[in-house]
């Protein structure tokens, strides 16, 4: 459902029209904030972020998570800021918004970069993402990602897999749980494998079973709230010569058998919802 629109929005959405960077500084102290309808159509977003809204769902899985405009939120690892682009203007005026991004100190290759890519469209559009506030995750040196127990809800976009690859899975979680205070929310959406696939598949294919991302949150103390299927695609077997990399929108096998795997369209995703007890 989308939220109720201002009249002065729905004309322009009537008009084919969506909110500029310029405009939002119009609304700016509007006490009507801009709808996550509106944000995640928005000419602040490319036209290659928008057409995966359709894939990825971005307000459907917000508001399944609860997200709110006066919500203290962490996004962690936010890669290019996908999610970002709608999540940080909607808490921009009332609530708080942390990234926890890669570190500049990290040993691996791509993560100092895209830091540094991440660090420039937050400095390229000071009046969308100004007040984010950018902090370090590289476990085990750091782990402070928002004062303690002091965040409302911490979000993670298809980043699970990457942490078993690296073996540190456990220590994230407990770094998520560390942050959020009490009845706090964490939410995950992860590329979803088949529920017999072991620890092999996990640690190589991107795809992670439904089960070992609910044991994991158990374990660093999190209560298991519900899972939706907005994120589910059928038509995904999940087994891949390079694992989901292999679909849309990766094409990792370049032309060999691109039609057929973009008839599949981007992999099968859980999305679960979890809470630190109160």
């Amino acid at each position: 459902m989308l939220r109720q629109l201002t009249q002065q929005s729905a004309c322009l959405l009537a008009l084919g029209l969506f909110l500029t960077p310029q405009s939002w500084a119009d609304h700016h102290g509007d006490s009507h904030a801009l709808s996550l309808a509106e944000l995640s159509e928005g000419e602040h977003r490319s036209a290659a972020n928008i057409a995966r809204n359709p894939s990825r769902h971005p307000v459907e899985t917000l508001e399944f998570f609860g997200l709110e405009p006066n919500m203290t939120i962490i996004e962690i690892l936010p890669s290019g800021g996908w999610y970002t682009e709608i999540i940080a203007p909607y808490v921009r005026d009332h609530g708080k918004f942390y990234a926890a991004h890669f570190s500049p100190n990290a040993t691996t290759s791509y993560m100092p970069p895209n830091l540094r890519n991440f660090e420039a469209k937050l400095s390229g559009n000071p009046e969308l993402y100004g007040r984010i506030t950018t902090r370090h995750l590289n476990p085990p040196h750091e782990v402070v990602i928002a004062p303690a127990e002091s965040a409302d809800m911490a979000l993670t976009f298809r980043n699970v897999h990457n942490w078993i690859m690296a073996g540190q899975e456990a220590e994230f979680f407990a770094t998520f749980y560390a942050a959020l205070k009490p009845g706090g929310i964490l939410g995950v959406v992860e590329h979803r494998a088949l529920p017999d696939a072991g620890m092999d598949v996990m640690r190589t294919s991107g795809y992670v079973t439904e089960a070992y991302v609910k044991q994991l949150a158990a374990e660093a103390g999190f209560e298991f709230v519900a899972a939706s299927e907005i994120n589910a695609n059928p038509a995904d077997p999940t087994v891949h010569p390079e694992g989901v990399w292999t679909l849309p929108p990766s094409y990792r096998l370049g032309d060999t058998d691109r039609e057929k795997y973009a008839t599949i369209g981007e992999s099968d995703r859980m999305t679960l919802k979890f809470r630190k007890p109160e």
